[in-house]
């Protein structure tokens, strides 16, 4: 546009951000103690061209219209008043400050001290003031039209009861796909192409939960390493898709890869870190929220506001207990489900969520606002129950409709497959939806989000090939992640020649997946484990853009994804492996039997020194459709499962019913057994090895 014509006017306090109307641009901006906000217009060459004061503050929304302004208007903020750390107030109108609300961010952070609101060179550290221009070093926020041609998109998502969770990284599912096209390895346009597509519906996964797409910023220690914050895990821009996964730089991209998962019948779910900013302690850098209101935005101690309440362990705290960034996270939220049709959320340490000034609370603002919202509290909703903070291990506490990240499920299965004493007890507990965590508040059997396996830690292959980690690769020396995974190399280090160890660690492989499948709750696999994906016994690959945390598809196990899809597939075909209601072995009126039954080898039922010996290593369990559990098309469903920890064992069967006959349909001994008929009552069941039985009529 003509700079001469260039002119602000009042403009509305709603919505915030930038909203082109078909005329021209209004801007909106939250400061409660800003004394003057401008507008910066950047032209086509990137220089910063205009400076607009915005002319209007309803409360403490600054606001002001631009006509004639059109998308692709590249634009940031310099905001104006104290500079008083002592205070908790860190404005800096030399910094140049992203738009909370931006739609679209272009470019990446360039490191410099000149991003620092403060000298780093003074020995006054951030008390000092830096008057250094940071534009040039700058990400900078776009106006766009978020309009999209959805085609009447009319999915409705997976029943709970059904889901089949798959993590992924947007960029590590594909970069090393040779049957898509390089430009798009690595990208949403990528992870929703057609050999995508083939290999999700083929496993039969419902829901893929991407790792964070907010857009985020690499962490100035990792880049002075030659590394990249890989996950993702720092946002800076609540409404923006991250640029590098957008091949062509539209947003659009991002809506086409919904728009051709819910085609295939796939959910997406976004893994949303709402608990922190990328802007760090008060040694980070000046990016948007610091500058904007540093008061308002972050948790600061009280009785020091120079400093932040730090419980997710990267330097600050969003501060949810302000009505203004509660409204920008739920705004955030409405936004990704209305103008972006996904189809729910993973809350990175949602406990930080859920913190009150009396710590946890699940009453909590923040619980209360999404579970009354009309959007949000009818989309999935999954929390990561803890925080590094002081009472923040919260597993169970979350009020429904959320479900939770079991850890404890992760490390009990572990741990009975490892062969840990004492460990068969808290198996079953496992096996049927964590009721001692769940059970309660009217809480779904799907509660407890199962994994063996995720993101934040080994992979699957790697858990049973490594006893410890090697993250040498890091730079940290090798302190970073958990030390104890209950992992077991099984007699080597890493990769071996050995085929006794291969086959064994193969079979632990498919224990722990056939365990997961077979588990009460809601299961979830780490992209990659399906093929036997490793990290070489990485377990914090978050800074690892690089074959290290890509998934490598030229070595995948075939064999192991035909083994996880008939895994995948039997749990879709019984109902009674994905109830609603918790299993307590309550009698049925129809026919008063119990709904579940626990069995030693012999066929009787454990006593409770049984339940207590810590030798006991096979555990048996037969599994009915609950009485109380609304009707099913296959309501008398039965599964009867040997997890067998311990040397090879005569396993007696349940009595048959009902002219009906148990049918061998998994023994992870023998992979390539699709179904065998039970000749008798017994039947042998091979040294650590999981074992599944249907009933079939005769």
């Amino acid at each position: 546009m003509n700079p001469a014509h260039i002119q602000v006017s009042r403009g509305a306090s709603h919505p915030l951000g930038a909203t082109f109307d078909g005329d021209g641009v209004n801007f909106a901006v939250f400061s409660a103690f800003a004394e003057k906000i401008e507008l910066c217009l950047f032209d086509d060459e990137g220089r910063e061209a205009w400076r607009l004061v915005l002319p209007e503050r309803d409360g403490d929304v600054w606001h002001g219209y631009v006509a004639g302004l059109r998308p692709g208007a590249v634009y940031g903020y310099r905001v104006h008043g104290p500079y008083a750390p002592d205070e908790g107030h860190r404005f800096n109108a030399n910094k140049l400050l992203l738009d909370p609300y931006a739609r679209k961010i272009t470019g990446s952070v360039r490191w410099s001290d000149a991003l620092l609101g403060y000298d780093a060179s003074s020995n006054r550290k951030d008390l000092s003031f830096d008057s250094r221009d940071s534009a040039p070093f700058m990400p900078k926020s776009v106006v766009v039209d978020p309009g999209f041609d959805w085609n009447d998109d009319g999915f409705r998502g997976t029943d709970p009861a059904q889901t089949v969770l798959y993590e992924a990284h947007v960029k590590g599912l594909t970069a090393q796909r040779q049957d898509i096209d390089r430009p798009l390895r690595g990208t949403f346009l990528g992870l929703s192409s057609a050999p995508m597509l083939d290999h999700l519906t083929g496993l039969g996964i419902t829901t893929i939960e991407l790792l964070p797409v907010h857009a985020f910023i690499d962490d100035r220690f990792l880049v002075d390493q030659g590394l990249r914050n890989y996950w993702g895990y720092q946002s800076i821009g609540f409404f923006s898709p991250e640029p590098r996964y957008l091949s062509r730089g539209a947003i659009s991209e991002f809506q086409t890869m919904v728009q051709r998962f819910h085609d295939a019948g796939i959910e997406v779910i976004l893994d949303v870190v709402y608990n922190h900013t990328a802007e760090g302690h008060e040694m980070g850098p000046t990016l948007c929220f610091r500058g904007l209101d540093n008061r308002s935005y972050y948790r600061l101690q009280a009785d020091n506001p120079r400093y932040y309440e730090n419980f997710s362990g990267t330097g600050n705290s969003l501060n949810l207990d302000h009505q203004t960034v509660l409204r920008m996270v739920l705004d955030s939220l409405r936004y990704w489900v209305e103008t972006m049709h996904v189809d729910g959320f993973r809350f990175d340490l949602a406990s930080v969520l859920g913190r009150t000034g009396a710590g946890f609370d699940r009453s909590a603002p923040f619980f209360k606002a999404v579970l009354q919202d009309p959007v949000l509290s009818r989309v999935k909703l999954i929390a990561e129950p803890w925080d590094i903070g002081p009472g923040g291990y919260q597993l169970g506490a979350y009020p429904a409709p959320f479900l939770e990240w079991n850890d404890q499920y992760r490390d009990d299965v572990r741990r009975f497959w490892r062969g840990d004493e004492g460990m068969t007890a808290k198996l079953a507990e496992r096996l049927v939806g964590s009721a001692r965590q769940f059970d309660h508040s009217g809480r779904s059997a799907v509660s407890s989000v199962n994994f063996v396996a995720a993101h934040d830690g080994f992979t699957l292959a790697d858990v049973v090939s490594y006893s410890r980690k090697h993250n040498e690769a890091n730079g940290e020396g090798n302190v970073d992640g958990h030390n104890e995974n209950h992992t077991d190399n099984m007699g080597v280090e890493g990769p071996t020649e050995d085929s006794g160890i291969r086959l064994a660690r193969a079979q632990r492989k498919r224990n722990l997946l056939t365990t997961l499948l077979l588990s009460q709750g809601t299961p979830m696999l780490l992209a990659g484990d399906e093929i036997g994906n490793s990290q070489g016994g990485n377990n914090n690959a978050y800074c690892q853009d690089n074959p290290i945390g890509w998934v490598n598809w030229q070595d995948g196990d075939s064999e192991l994804l035909a083994f996880v899809a008939r895994l995948i597939g039997l749990r879709k075909a019984h109902p009674v492996l994905r109830q609603r209601r918790f299993l307590h072995g309550d009698q049925r009126p129809e026919d008063g039997m119990a709904d579940l039954f626990w069995r030693l080898p012999d066929g009787s039922a454990p006593s409770d020194d049984q339940w207590r010996d810590p030798q006991w290593r096979c555990l048996c369990v037969e599994i009915r459709m609950a009485s109380h559990t609304p009707a099913y098309d296959a309501s008398d469903d039965e599964i009867f499962a040997v997890l067998n920890g311990g040397s090879k064992v005569d396993v007696v069967l349940p009595a048959c019913r009902d002219g009906r006959k148990w049918v061998q349909v998994i023994d992870t001994a023998r992979p390539d057994l699709a179904q065998a008929d039970v000749p008798d009552d017994q039947v042998a069941v091979a040294a650590s090895s999981v074992s599944v039985f249907v009933l079939k009529l005769v």
